[in-house]
């Protein structure tokens, strides 16, 4: 045996005995200087023992809101708050009962709305009713995206005939929600769907299951039938649009439930199969290929929309004024160029929110104050918002070309 053979041997079999007798000598160190007894020595380490290295712990998660000066928010004293009263007031018509919002939204209510107050009024309000919060994403990014969406029109009937094959469903019966929440209160606000399968709660369909059965009317019910399946899409993506139906009349959906599959760019795919370039994979790129794939491929078109697995379904809503935006998720109408949707795990609904991003497809400043008043499937993280820009053509063109770097800064009640 080797010098290095019996020095391996004799660790060994100190460290076997000690093993054997730590019970005695935890009994006999039990009662340590206090007790009298001699304290025990320190166990002797064996040669060229080394101490493992300490493996740094990440980081903690930045707040998702930090506080910060109304000096931080880069023109702030040039924006024409007033613009915005209308949709600070739509909050407070959602939220004026909770506690932190009754006192400022009653000081909101006593001036006027019409006119409503001036800019420099307005502004004053606001700082004197709310303190601005930075948004900051869990790694410290205060840099984020912000897209934007609209309210489409599509052709439509309320039956099915002709060009109108493609249809708009209502919710169906068999969804179920699970509110995670109330069985773990740190989930509060999240959620699962699915369906019955026998006695076990199972993953509702996803897209492609559900066209495939969406004529099966013992389980859906179709609320109208558009003649554009791309544009029915579209409407999914966008959560609320107008029908024009063939007697003129127009008819208004809005977001009933989702299927909870989780969505994916149909842009985004169309980029990684080298069909479209980058800046080419938005709406109006999408809508070009899919004419042309209509015409040639359709089977291939199928293949896209499938690709997302979420499915949106609709209900549809009293008629309104048309200068009226759709409901958001406050139950308010949306204000366009005013309201946006937000993730509401870190962004308060109904809040105040003032952006730093720039105009689409530019590098124009876009500074202003909007509110947040909905939310999206796609609009997941801190610093991520979604622009509601309205209805019409200009709308979907400014909606479809945005995607711009965002930061912003959460007003909360003082």
């Amino acid at each position: 045996m080797n010098k290095s053979q019996s020095l391996h041997h004799k660790c060994r079999a100190a460290f076997l005995l000690a093993f054997l007798l730590f019970p005695l000598l935890l009994a006999a160190c039990a009662g340590g200087e206090r007790s009298g007894d001699p304290v025990c020595p320190p166990c002797p380490e064996c040669p060229g023992a080394r101490t493992a290295p300490e493996i740094p712990s990440a980081p903690p998660p930045s707040p998702p809101l930090q506080a910060a000066r109304w000096e931080d928010l880069p023109g702030w004293n040039e924006e024409d708050a007033s613009a915005a009263w209308s949709a600070l007031l739509a909050s407070c018509r959602a939220l004026e009962k909770k506690d932190d919002w009754r006192k400022p939204c009653a000081a909101a209510r006593a001036m006027p709305s019409s006119p409503p107050p001036a800019s420099a009024e307005a502004r004053r309000f606001l700082e004197t009713w709310f303190a601005p919060y930075r948004a900051v994403a869990p790694d410290g990014a205060t840099q984020g995206l912000m897209t934007g969406y609209y309210e489409p029109l599509l052709n439509g009937a309320r039956q099915r005939g002709g060009p109108y094959r493609y249809p708009v469903l209502g919710a169906p019966d068999d969804l179920l929600t699970i509110e995670l929440g109330e069985a773990v209160p740190s989930l509060k606000g999240q959620r699962l769907r699915g369906r019955l399968s026998g006695n076990r709660i199972v993953p509702y369909w996803s897209r492609a299951e559900i066209v495939a059965n969406e004529n099966d009317a013992r389980r859906f019910t179709p609320l109208f039938w558009v003649d554009d399946p791309v544009e029915l899409f579209f409407l999914q993506v966008q959560g609320s649009g107008r029908i024009r139906l063939p007697s003129g009349e127009i008819a208004r959906v809005g977001y009933a439930d989702q299927n909870g599959h989780p969505y994916r760019s149909i842009g985004r795919l169309l980029v990684e199969w080298g069909e479209l370039k980058l800046e080419e994979a938005g709406m109006q790129g999408i809508r070009e290929w899919a004419a042309r794939q209509a015409e040639t491929h359709p089977e291939k078109l199928a293949e896209l929309l499938n690709a997302n697995p979420s499915y949106v379904f609709f209900r549809e809503l009293a008629a309104t004024g048309n200068e009226e935006g759709p409901p958001g998720a406050l139950g308010m109408p949306l204000t366009p160029g005013r309201s946006m949707a937000v993730d509401p795990r870190y962004i308060p609904l109904g809040s105040p929110v003032f952006i730093d991003t720039t105009w689409p497809n530019t590098d124009t400043p876009l500074r202003r104050l909007m509110l947040a008043q909905d939310t999206g499937g796609a609009i997941k993280g801190v610093v991520r918002a979604d622009f509601f820009w309205g209805f019409g053509p200009e709308a979907a063109n400014q909606a479809g070309k945005m995607r711009q770097p965002l930061r912003m800064w959460v007003l909360l009640p003082r």
